[in-house]
């Protein structure tokens, strides 16, 4: 089954307004030349405006703390089309500085490599210590960082506090972002909804 064609910007734009002060996509208006592949393209306009213009769009939840939706049945993330939208070209990554996936808010985004990325991750629920690279071992707690895919020890610490100073202190160091390392479960919740184009 072949992939359907990726909307460039300038169609994007054309489809959605994008408010940057609450991060939210609605649908414009579309016209009967969106329509001209069907039979009555002036009463499938008319009934696409009645039921979606003015709307917001991209609100499904994809269970991951991110928002998505279609456009043009093309699937994609909220975030990726905001991003296209602003920049006037799509991207690889796009980066949630806050760590809250549904904060779309234009000052909340950046294009990102996959390193950079990673550098601003949330604390996985499965850490003991409630520390990104802190944990107790031996009667003693150690501190320890990835850089260039190699994790790298960063010394034997007697209380969490002075593991945890020596971890922030090396992310500092290699260009972590502040954010990093922040509680995973803060933007779990997610808005419901349903979305269409």
């Amino acid at each position: 089954m072949a992939s359907k064609p990726i909307p460039s910007p300038e169609v994007l734009r054309q489809l959605l307004r994008y408010e940057p002060e609450t991060g939210k996509l609605f649908w414009e208006p579309r016209g009967p030349e969106w329509f001209a592949h069907l039979d009555r393209p002036e009463v499938e306009s008319r009934i696409w405006i009645g039921r979606n213009a003015g709307r917001e769009a991209f609100t499904a939840s994809d269970g991951k703390g991110y928002l998505q939706g279609q456009v043009l049945k093309y699937h994609t993330m909220a975030h990726r089309v905001i991003w296209a939208m602003h920049a006037g070209e799509w991207a690889g990554l796009i980066d949630h500085i806050n760590g809250n996936g549904c904060d779309n808010r234009i000052a909340n985004l950046r294009a990102v490599s996959s390193k950079e990325n990673g550098r601003n991750a949330a604390t996985p629920v499965t850490n003991s210590s409630g520390i990104m690279g802190v944990r107790f071992y031996k009667g003693g707690w150690e501190a320890c960082i990835f850089v260039d895919g190699r994790q790298r020890h960063l010394g034997r610490y007697r209380t969490k506090a002075d593991a945890a100073a020596a971890r922030k202190a090396a992310e500092a160091a290699h260009g972590y972002h502040p954010n990093h390392g922040r509680p995973a479960s803060v933007f779990r919740r997610l808005r419901r909804g349903a979305s269409m184009g």
